[in-house]
């Protein structure tokens, strides 16, 4: 292993030892098995490639003070690749299978959970695909399912800093009835466009609206959008966001702290009103919105004008990064240790 410098270390792919796979034939999952072959050995007519039967999703392990290796929410991830494979019709996975491979594949690459101190952590990308041949649209009989990490560091350089973000109504990204609940990389493939655009502008990502009627906030990249107001947390209610496992947990120890929780249609004439306002998710926790700006009508909407992260937002990123990082205690069963 080559040396890593824990403390600088990005948001990419570092290659680690093992790999962990479990293939569905003839209508059942069989063992769960570990390689070190980074490649997938795939038919071209395979379901996955031609037809989207592609299902993932992003969960962390991070290694405490105490030298412990905890998991974040595992269970949570697993009911929410279930859902991702009722939305596309694949073979559904059982929480138990989830949880075998994850732990597997973090044990095998114990050396690559970064230490403590850095602020970094492991990422686990559990991928689900269709493998059989198929031409014509209709669902595959056969799946793998596979489970890589990776050590990463804070996705925004600098960590826990505001970042500006934009509106631009000529962007959907998900259809109103679609695949919009389903962490899908279909959804990400259709963010691609603007989220170029919205890079090459200088900003951190595009804030999406509804994509029925453009009045209601949706989505803010591939994270959801949180605000505060009135000593309240308030989140969009939509049938065509990611439902988000930080957000779930952020709303607990929103309340937990004393705040009201309003998950709710947002109208985006709120946006003037707000106090904070932040983006929430896996990668970042919490990456707080120094601006929005409305590309079409050019007003802007300005919740950090010295930069800094509003206090509740701080709050709440610190009580979770906490939790994961067994500085507090878990109350709530969130952290699965890795013995």
């Amino acid at each position: 292993m080559k040396n890593i410098d824990w403390n600088n270390i990005g948001f990419g792919y570092i290659k680690t030892d093992y790999n962990v796979r479990c293939s569905f034939k003839d209508g059942e999952w069989g063992e769960v098995r570990s390689t070190q072959d980074e490649f997938v050995n795939l038919h071209m007519a395979a379901t996955c490639l031609h037809y989207g039967q592609e299902a993932f999703e992003g969960l962390k392990a991070f290694r405490g003070k105490d030298g412990k290796i905890r998991i974040f929410r595992l269970d949570e991830n697993a009911k929410r690749l279930q859902s991702s494979c009722k939305g596309i019709m694949m073979a559904s996975l059982p929480v138990e299978k989830f949880e075998e491979a994850v732990i597997k594949a973090v044990k095998l690459n114990e050396r690559f959970v970064p230490p403590y101190e850095s602020g970094a952590s492991l990422y686990i990308r559990p991928l689900l695909i269709g493998t059989s041949a198929l031409v014509g649209v209709k669902p595959a009989s056969e799946y793998e399912f596979i489970v890589f990490v990776t050590p990463v560091g804070p996705y925004f350089k600098g960590g826990f800093q505001t970042t500006p973000f934009v509106i631009m109504r000529q962007y959907d990204r998900a259809a109103p009835l679609g695949t919009g609940t389903f962490k899908v990389g279909g959804n990400y493939a259709a963010s691609l466009v603007a989220g170029t655009h919205a890079h090459e502008m200088g900003y951190s990502a595009v804030f999406y609206l509804d994509p029925k009627e453009k009045k209601y906030i949706d989505e803010c990249g591939a994270a959801n959008f949180f605000a505060i107001k009135d000593n309240t947390y308030i989140t969009p209610k939509s049938d065509s966001i990611l439902p988000s496992i930080t957000n779930k947990s952020l709303i607990t120890l929103a309340e937990e702290l004393g705040m009201k929780v309003e998950r709710r249609q947002v109208h985006i004439d709120e946006l003037e009103t707000f106090e904070e306002a932040g983006a929430c998710g896996t990668a970042a926790v919490i990456s707080p919105i120094q601006r929005i700006d409305d590309y079409d009508t050019k007003k802007s909407y300005v919740y950090s004008p010295d930069g800094k992260p509003g206090k509740w937002s701080e709050k709440l990123y610190n009580k979770l990064r906490a939790i994961q990082y067994g500085d507090e205690p878990d109350t709530h069963s969130w952290v699965t240790i890795v013995e």
